[in-house]
């Protein structure tokens, strides 16, 4: 595949993933992005307070998502599924990580980022960045989001992308799952992805 058809797929892929409300049934495998998304990269700070980087995260298989602790559908139940896949890994799990990243810094502050993800699991982390630091991940990893109008109590949505990006042990982009991949199929992939890296 020459580079244009391979940017053009992962373009699609990555726009059928848009619309975070939306659910999608997927097929029996996850898209392979190998050289076609970047590698783990980035800055912010997890939901202890405490500086963390992609290094921190070196050696784990790693599932990362862009949300937001408010949403009421696309985010609770893409986080479960990923739970539920993890769950499914028994002693294997321990090398998985899922990176939760908020789109949504102004509400999801440290606290609010650690209760909301201990509820899915010890492997799942709350990450919050500065805006120069969220507008460099959006940007690499080609995601976006948007803050609908607030209603008359100030409270907001926010659209977001809801792609699912897998990275290998060292860092490197494998797979992308879009909301409504099964958890038996994510499971699956992330048993080869571990036996492999």
């Amino acid at each position: 595949m020459n580079a244009r058809r391979a940017a053009r797929a992962l373009a699609l892929a990555l726009g059928l993933a848009l619309c975070g409300c939306t659910q999608r049934q997927l097929g029996h495998h996850l898209t392979d992005v190998s050289g076609l998304v970047a590698p783990l990269e980035f800055h912010m700070t997890d939901q202890d307070g405490v500086p963390v980087s992609a290094a921190s995260y070196r050696g784990d298989v790693v599932m990362l998502y862009f949300g937001y602790t408010h949403c009421l559908d696309a985010c609770p139940t893409t986080l479960a599924t990923l739970a539920d896949a993890i769950e499914q890994l028994g002693a294997q799990s321990r090398r998985v990580r899922v990176l939760f990243v908020t789109v949504d810094p102004r509400r999801d502050t440290e606290p609010v980022l650690k209760r909301y993800v201990s509820d899915f699991g010890p492997q799942f982390v709350g990450l919050r960045g500065t805006d120069a630091q969220l507008t460099d991940m959006i940007k690499r990893y080609r995601v976006s989001y948007h803050y609908e109008k607030p209603d008359a109590s100030g409270a907001y949505e926010v659209d977001h992308s809801s792609a699912v990006f897998i990275f290998g042990r060292h860092g490197r982009a494998r797979l992308l799952a879009q909301t409504g991949a099964p958890a038996s199929v994510l499971a699956a992939d992330l048993r080869h992805l571990l036996a492999r890296t």
